[in-house]
């Protein structure tokens, strides 16, 4: 993906509860300690959405499924190394976190914790991400062809396996969803 000057590219990593309530994972930034969301600036010979899964993956040791399509966008200013203060966009794609690594980059730099929905939202400062975070299920609904419903979205288990797993985003293998999402529970 092209580096837009002040355009960057972020994970939203969720999960979702036997209760069906979602769970979303937040960290702290390294420079203020306040709770953010995995981002970064796009990298070459990746797509936007590569891009936030590799920050996912670096900033909180994430892995899991990465959305092609972006749940939205919020604006924040960036306090530049320089002391510079920059204007920046984020693009937001949903991450279906399947697992995290024991080590990461970034490990030990940042704290990351799961929140409730409601309180996720509640934490972050950006009134626009918190918008995203509480509208979480409509938006990845909407990614959703209409014969899905949200009985079909992943959910995590009691014993911390996917269960009931439906991609959020079109699957690009050809392969039927039932039998692609049974090999990604199975890895």
């Amino acid at each position: 993906m092209k580096r837009t000057e002040g355009s960057q590219v972020a994970a939203l990593p969720y999960r979702r509860l036997v209760d069906g309530s979602l769970q979303i994972m937040l960290i702290t930034s390294r420079e203020t300690g306040r709770w953010v969301i995995p981002k970064g600036w796009p990298m070459k010979r990746r797509t936007a959405s590569q891009a936030a899964a590799q920050e996912a993956f670096e900033e909180a040791g994430l892995r899991g499924r990465i959305g092609e399509q972006p749940l939205g966008a919020y604006g924040y200013v960036k306090r530049r190394k320089n002391g510079q203060l920059q204007q920046c966009t984020v693009t937001v794609y949903p991450l279906l976190v399947r697992g995290q690594e024991a080590d990461w980059p970034e490990h030990g730099q940042r704290q990351c914790v799961w929140y409730a929905q409601d309180n996720a939202a509640a934490q972050v400062a950006e009134p626009e991400l918190a918008e995203i975070i509480e509208t979480l299920d409509e938006r990845l609904l909407g990614a959703l062809p209409r014969s899905r419903t949200r009985a079909q979205l992943p959910i995590l288990g009691g014993d911390g396996g996917l269960r009931s797993i439906r991609d959020v985003t079109p699957l690009r293998s050809g392969k039927d969803p039932v039998a692609e999402t049974a090999d990604m529970a199975q890895d």
